[in-house]
This record gives structure tokens, sequence and C-alpha cells, in this order.
């Protein structure tokens, strides 16, 4: 829960749509300087746009939103009196489950399991400040 409250908190809705609309915009700017190329130019160009900008640019905003997400939400978790040491047999548990039936990493929306587990190590003892058992 203190990670969906964390992504209001930094308002990576209003990011993402700020991103999405930049996206967009490039788009537009790239068809406009192709319009007087052959149609199979411009949609190889277009096509390379897109895919380029998802994977090199809005994929790993997400991953990093996401990333930002569950450190705050340890953060809150742990000030709302739940030991954060938790949340690295949760992930435990849901990579298990998981069976490695996720995309690679690159190409999702959310960090992978291994790479969550290691941030959220790393990240807690921030987290444990605010802890009181």
């Amino acid at each position: 829960m203190g990670h969906e409250i964390a992504h209001a908190i930094a308002q990576h809705g209003s990011e993402r749509m700020s991103q999405g609309l930049l996206q967009q915009l490039g788009g537009v700017a790239l068809s406009v300087a192709l319009q007087n190329e052959p149609e199979t130019t411009q949609g190889l160009f277009m096509t390379a746009y897109g895919v380029g900008t998802t994977v090199g640019v809005m994929l790993p905003f997400s991953r990093t939103h996401e990333s930002e997400a569950d450190r705050l939400g340890l953060v809150f978790m742990a000030m709302a009196g739940y030991d954060p040491t938790a949340a690295v047999d949760f992930w435990t548990r849901m990579s298990q489950k998981n069976g490695g039936g996720a995309p690679p990493e690159f190409l999702s929306t959310h960090p992978s399991d291994a790479t969550r587990i290691a941030d959220i190590k790393k990240h807690l003892p921030e987290a444990l400040q605010y802890y009181n058992k």
C-alpha cells in the first residue's frame, strides 16, 4: 500500500502524462520532417522512433518510478509501524510464484524481481530509521 501511496505523492501519473505528450510531440515533428519522403521511409522511421522512445525512454522512466515508489513505500511502511524487512520476503515469494515468466527487464514497466529485491535491501537502512518496533 505504501508503494501505491508513493506513486501519488511523487506525482508519477503526472510525469507519465508529460512524458507521453513529449513522445507524441516528437512523433508529430518527425512525421512533419518526413512528409516529403516515400511512405516506406516514413513508416520505417516512425516505427524506429516508436520502438526507440518506448524502449529507450518510456520504459526506463517507468522502472525508475517503480523503484522510487518501492523506496518511498518502504519508508511509509516503517513509519506506519510495519517491519520493512518483510518486503524482501514478499518479493522473494513473488519471484518464486512468477517462475521466470516475466519479460526481460528492458522490455518491462517494472524492475525485475531480482533488481527489486537488491534495491529493497539497499534501501532498508534508510527505512529502518523510521521503524519503531
